[in-house]
């Protein structure tokens, strides 16, 4: 007699009954939701407008261009001094001309791509 009363009280709360208005409710908590995203993604899209106008403003103001030309031109100075070293390396021949501070470069815009795509995972 317990074990049947039993089993039909586990039955009575593993079928919880439908309420009248859920699908009411459910929509209202839908439309909320959805109106949170909607605002989170224009705040996020906004601050990364700012932050990229910022940054731009900051690369352009710190002279950037000039110091990378400068960079390329004591990386010929090294690689021209490296060659009297190591004449037959193209290595060096390859750095000495300036492409691996752009090879760096790009590594290095690489690197923050996928740190991006990892925060934006996190969020």
């Amino acid at each position: 007699m317990a074990d049947d009363f039993e089993r039909r009280l586990e039955r009575l709360f593993a079928e919880a009954p439908e309420l009248p208005d859920c699908q009411a409710f459910a929509q209202g908590i839908e439309r909320r939701l959805n109106r949170g995203w909607q605002t989170r993604r224009w705040l996020i899209g906004a601050g990364g407008v700012v932050g990229g106008l910022i940054g731009a403003s900051q690369l352009v103001m710190s002279n950037l261009f000039e110091r990378v030309e400068s960079a390329e031109q004591s990386a010929r100075a090294l690689g021209a001094g490296l060659a009297d070293v190591a004449p037959s390396t193209e290595m060096i021949s390859a750095l000495s001309g300036g492409f691996g501070i752009w090879i760096s470069v790009g590594l290095a815009v690489l690197l923050m791509g996928f740190a991006l795509s990892r925060v934006i995972e996190e969020i």
